[in-house]
């Protein structure tokens, strides 16, 4: 490599080239009404049943934009889904038997059960490399994973942060996500049952019970898997409970519904299904519809596993969504994350007698003699260049880049110069 300056060439050698490598953080603040609103979160329609009544269409993800997605300069901020352990105890229990081939077999009061196993299977997949394995908080490989520990996750929230916010990742504590841990209570009386013209707390925003969950102490104990980094979520208010994982390079956050929400609240409201159109407490539900909670339908039902089993992902993401993360300006989710910048430093050195004369005709009069500041001084006043631009060159003499200085700089035969250029990728 070579560089020019005034005109001149001059040879860099390979001391005077070192690489180096930084890390930019920018910091992160995902506003409420970003996730709650109808307007910024985008649902994709690509799960269809057949069956009883008109069937059910739903998403399997559902992506949170920083603005209405429908304008051009609207940019995905995360998707948000969720997903069951194929052995967990609510998948254990909703299912009715296993065929021949091996797929388990669900009632038709559950829904997309085998998507919400597949969901989970392919998180763990990518960021576990076993798409048999569970989640554990904190973090573990369990030898046993039919076992049944506290601190395995059956039943997940996935929030996959996208590259333009995550970067290369996300920084180890900085995370931290407001919740609220249970839905509003003010809509029905607990000991009540709802009748089909009833209020639900399935549709109505929590107003109270927020918690924080971060990912608190991940620098001092740092643990990798196959998807990268990886820390554990806990409770700020109590850090003995630990309610999910981060995954720092993949910029991706595995939550615990049971711990961060209350799954034995009880949950009420409407919710698609596979049935006909029918009659209750005197009021009329459509086709594809029923009510969770209502005296015809389990009224004592709970989020976990009533809600998690019975409703689809795309009603379970929309409640998460509108009710548990409020809906004003205030922040549902911050963090920092890392862009790895790898650099190569150029030292372009000038000594004392080098690139004092410049190649522009205008440095010489018409009768060949150096221009001078004052006139008379041309045999006596010693020649100085005041560069402004280095450029570098490959072996046949090519331009690669061009570098330019806030201001003109003088060269002389008194003194050296060392112009440090920094190419960034």
């Amino acid at each position: 490599m070579a560089k020019v300056i005034g005109g001149s060439f001059k040879r860099i050698s390979p001391e005077d080239i070192k690489p180096s490598r930084s890390v930019l953080n920018q910091l992160v603040d995902v506003i409420q009404e970003d996730v709650s609103g109808s307007a910024t979160r985008r649902s994709y329609q690509i799960f269809v049943t057949g069956g009883i009544g008109p069937g059910v269409t739903s998403s399997l993800f559902q992506t949170v934009y920083d603005q209405d997605f429908t304008l051009q300069t609207a940019n995905p901020i995360l998707d948000m889904t969720m997903g069951l352990w194929y052995s967990g105890t609510t998948v254990v229990t909703a299912s009715t038997n296993e065929d021949s081939a091996g797929k388990l077999l669900f009632p038709s009061q559950s829904l997309m059960m085998r998507e919400k196993i597949d969901i989970y299977r392919q998180y763990a997949a990518n960021l576990l490399g076993d798409a048999t394995q569970a989640f554990y908080s904190p973090f573990s490989i369990s030898s046993t994973p039919t076992s049944v520990p506290t601190n395995r996750i059956d039943n997940a929230l996935f929030l996959s942060f996208k590259r333009l916010f995550g970067r290369d990742s996300l920084k180890r504590e900085t995370f931290a996500i407001r919740l609220y841990q249970t839905g509003t209570t003010s809509a029905r009386d607990e000991d009540a049952t709802l009748t089909a013209n009833g209020q639900a707390n399935l549709s109505l925003t929590s107003i109270s019970g927020s918690g924080i969950f971060t990912d608190i102490g991940a620098s001092t104990n740092q643990q990798r898997t196959f998807g990268g980094g990886v820390g554990t979520i806990k409770n700020a208010a109590d850090t003995s409970i630990e309610a999910g994982l981060i995954f720092y390079d993949a910029g991706t956050v595995v939550l615990d519904l049971e711990k961060i929400f209350s799954g034995s609240q009880k949950m009420s409201g409407t919710i698609d299904a596979m049935a006909n159109g029918v009659t209750i407490d005197g009021a009329t539900i459509p086709a594809g519809s029923t009510v969770m909670g209502s005296s015809a339908g389990n009224p004592q039902a709970k989020f976990i596993p009533d809600f998690v089993v019975s409703a689809s992902i795309d009603n379970i993401i929309d409640h998460v969504a509108s009710c548990r993360f409020q809906s004003g300006t205030l922040t549902a989710a911050t963090f920092q994350n890392n862009t790895n910048i790898n650099s190569t430093l150029i030292f372009c050195r000038a000594t004392a007698d080098e690139f004092n004369y410049s190649t522009n005709p205008t440095f010489v009069n018409s009768t060949g003699k150096i221009r001078v500041v004052d006139s008379g001084q041309e045999d006596t006043q010693r020649t100085f260049t005041m560069p402004t631009t280095v450029g570098l060159h490959d072996e046949y003499g090519n331009l690669l880049a061009v570098a330019k200085v806030s201001r003109p700089i003088e060269k002389s035969d008194e003194r050296d110069i060392t112009f440090r250029l920094r190419l960034d990728f």
